[in-house]
């Protein structure tokens, strides 16, 4: 069942476990996984409406009606966790939905998570959690229970015909829905939490930008890919169907393109009803597209249609803008890939066979997904999930909520263990701490950093780790994956996977030590403390040359050994050499993947090599971020390479167009490039670090973020040879410029900052100082 997830009244909103009079019920006309999709349903009585309010969840989705209205605005409910561990239910204020007198309640019930096909075709798992989708609701008025679900509902066939996430979903509209049988009370309750993050939300809807004919079908364009669903509007004779595709980007001569969705349908066909105009969206699937084709069988004709974006996180917290256009579109970019991912879970993808919780891709961008939204409960949340799905032996899942961890029968090996995305479990806490200041994240997730701590030693009996080459074996590591290898004439070096997973090693032991000294463990603070000095030694000893060269010569050794202070002093200037070496030997492209990537531009940085950092930032050659832009993305690729510049689509079985991970660098562009970074002296924005670096190339820099405290605003500029800093610190936020340092000026004022560094009051500032051209 894996490690204890720790979850407590205090995580949950401060709301205890609510004891549940209702029962859960499951439809009698249940027709299985992938079948037509049922409801239950009752009438009750009550005489006082106000202060009205219905609990609620389900296995499986549910939308609620009450007398003919739907229930809030909620998506995807009950959302998605660990469903052998924990269901979420929600709270909602009815009281003006609900009648005094006679009332009628309908819960339609969809596969969803729980049940429908999830993960690859050759893996695929039906049923994971249960096959049995049930309702759980209750209404209670002026203090009374007036409605619980029990023995005498009734049940119903929808019109929905099939359902599912990676299905998409169909809806006949002609069929009616009756009540027809009674339920099944389930015997058992699964453990019932509050939601335990915002819900699901519809963000505003987005117009076509061009729509085309694609012979009998028309192509519509929407601007901008994201996680969500169509909202159409079409009249016509009864049994004409509409039918919807969709695709996330098109081949070459704007051909529709949706290789890169593998098994996944995605699809949504509606079958009229044929009485005037009829506007439907999904109920229980969501799609990740850009472009939608809508074909019409029969006399119909599809009138208006929108593209509606859904995520957990609607609102943006965070913005940056510069001079340069690309670079200001690939912070969009990757605030729409959040979006678009952070559903319910921080999945990798929202489009194919796969939309898992991938914890390589969530611990690589944890830093960023808080300066860009409000994440601290989204990833609390998931982080339970992670735990829950933690192996006896301290093995972190790949992915979570994780199928495999029940149904191994299906999968080769064990899928978990991987280095790089087991850290998750001590970076992902860390960087919640930092952005939102509340220690219990740490100690919440504590045993379970040491747990993977000591899994890791024990790989191979020591800090030297030594992987194992083969998928599903103790061991295994995917390194620096989808790192960029060059042509086949010369490729690039990469790290070894054996490196890659010793430098992991020392990350998480040294961050786990940290945040035992923290909350106040000395005894494992000492003994993992004296780990990573042994990991320290052991690294340098086994990768430094004499000369001062990592045995792999690649990007993402140096930026890994330097970012986390892994270069012996001997060696640091001509391990520096050699850094700067690798990024001009490629022409200052990237070659760097999903765990050398968001250490990089903050390794150059760090190490005073701002000159290389702007130019890697700003290449528009492929491997480079800006390449995507320039290619047309709206949000964050998997592949470097995903389209060629001739416009061919590469690779589509491992492909897609909406994939975070490398948008990480988004961080380093408001902690190092806008100069504000959190720190563990003063975390959750008490206490921030001040030291912008200077890109000549970006014109100008301003960024902004809503912290815990209120809004923090940050822009240089270059005037002359002094660049101009402005900065404003909300009340209880205090900024500390690190010292030593001379020739500032502060409101006017020279000042000289000292070895401790000079406090910046809360308010409005202006910092001047000498740029070095």
């Amino acid at each position: 069942m894996g490690l204890d997830t720790g979850l407590t009244a205090a995580h949950q909103g401060d709301r205890s476990d609510h004891a549940w009079t209702g029962r859960m019920i499951a439809p009698e006309t249940d027709t299985g996984v992938n079948g037509r999709a049922s409801f239950v349903a009752a009438t009750f009585s009550c005489t006082e409406t106000k202060g009205a309010l219905l609990r609620i969840s389900a296995q499986g989705l549910y939308i609620a009606f009450l007398n003919g209205r739907r229930v809030g605005q909620d998506v995807l409910t009950p959302g998605w966790t660990c469903y052998d561990n924990r269901i979420a239910y929600q709270e909602y204020d009815v009281s003006d939905l609900l009648e005094a007198g006679e009332n009628r309640i309908e819960i339609w019930l969809g596969d969803g998570w729980y049940r429908s096909p999830i993960m690859w075709r050759d893996t695929q798992v039906t049923n994971c959690w249960g096959d049995r989708v049930a309702a759980l609701a209750e209404i209670e008025a002026a203090g009374e229970l007036v409605c619980a679900t029990g023995p005498g509902w009734e049940s119903g066939l929808l019109p929905i015909t099939r359902a599912g996430i990676y299905h998409g979903e169909d809806f006949d509209a002609r069929l009616p829905i009756e009540t027809s049988a009674g339920v099944e009370v389930l015997d058992t309750l699964p453990r019932l939490v509050p939601h335990e993050c915002a819900p699901v939300r519809e963000l505003a809807s987005l117009a076509p930008v061009e729509s085309w004919s694609d012979g009998p079908a028309t192509i519509h364009d929407f601007g901008q890919n994201v996680g969500g669903y169509l909202r159409f509007t079409a009249s016509g004779e009864a049994g004409a169907k509409v039918r919807i595709e969709h695709a996330e980007v098109l081949g070459p001569d704007r051909e529709f393109d949706n290789r890169n969705y593998r098994g996944a349908r995605a699809e949504v066909t509606y079958i009229l009803r044929g009485e005037g105009s009829e506007t439907f969206q999904p109920h229980f699937s969501f799609m990740g597209y850009r472009y939608a084709r809508i074909s019409v069988e029969g006399a119909a004709e599809v009138e208006r249609v929108e593209s509606v974006p859904i995520s957990s996180v609607p609102v943006v917290a965070g913005g940056f803008e510069c001079a340069e256009p690309a670079v200001n579109r690939l912070v969009l970019n990757t605030i729409w890939s959040q979006r678009a991912n952070f559903i319910e879970v921080p999945t990798d993808c929202p489009q194919r066979d796969e939309r898992l919780g991938w914890t390589g891709d969530a611990q690589v961008f944890a830093g960023t997904a808080c300066w860009l939204a409000d994440s601290e409960r989204f990833l609390a949340k998931y982080l339970r999930d992670v735990r829950h799905d933690q192996r006896p032996d301290g093995a972190v899942p790949h992915f979570s909520p994780d199928p495999t961890r029940l149904h191994q029968h299906k999968t080769h090996g064990d899928w978990a263990g991987s280095t790089g995305w087991g850290d998750v479990v001590t970076i992902m806490p860390w960087q919640l701490y930092l952005h939102y200041g509340d220690a219990d994240v740490l100690r919440e997730g504590f045993p379970s950093m040491v747990a993977w701590v000591d899994y890791l030693w024990a790989l191979s009996d020591g800090p030297i780790i030594h992987p194992h080459w083969r998928w599903g074996e103790t061991g295994f590591t995917f390194g620096d994956w989808l790192q960029p290898t060059g042509d086949n004439r010369k490729p690039r070096p990469t790290i070894g996977d054996d490196c890659a997973a010793t430098l992991y090693h020392f990350i998480s032991t040294d961050l786990t030590a940290r945040i035992a000294g923290l909350i106040g463990d000395t005894d494992e603070a000492a003994r993992l403390a004296s780990r990573a000095a042994d990991i320290r030694e052991a690294f340098q000893r086994e990768y430094f040359s004499a000369t001062g060269r990592l045995a792999h010569n690649d990007q993402t050794s140096y930026a890994l050994a330097f970012l986390h202070d892994l270069v012996p002093d001997r060696h640091r200037e001509a391990a520096k050499g050699y850094f700067r070496r690798v990024i001009e030997d490629e022409e200052y492209r990237i070659g760097t993947g999903f765990i050398g990537t968001p250490a990089l531009l903050p390794a150059l940085t760090k190490v005073g090599l701002e000159d290389l950092a702007e130019k890697v930032l700003l290449n528009r050659d492929v491997p480079g971020w800006l390449y995507q832009v320039e290619q047309g993305a709206t949000t964050i690729w998997e592949r470097w390479d995903a389209i060629g510049p001739d416009g061919a689509i590469y690779e589509p079985s491992m492909n897609s167009y909406n994939h975070y991970a490398y948008g990480a660098v988004c961080q380093w562009l408001f902690e190092e490039v806008a100069g504000v970074a959190p720190t563990a002296e003063g975390p959750g924005f008490d206490r921030v670090s001040i030291a912008p670096k200077i890109l000549p190339a970006l014109g100008h820099v301003h960024m902004w973020h809503h912290c815990r405290l209120g809004r923090i605003e940050a822009a240089w500029r270059i005037e002359g040879d002094r660049v101009v800093y402005t900065l404003t610190l909300p009340e209880g936020c205090t900024g500390v410029i690190p010292g030593p340092r001379g020739g500032l000026t502060l409101d006017g004022t020279p000042v000289d900052v000292p070895d401790s560094g000079l406090e910046i009051a809360p308010g409005t500032h202006e910092i001047g100082f000498t740029h070095d051209a």
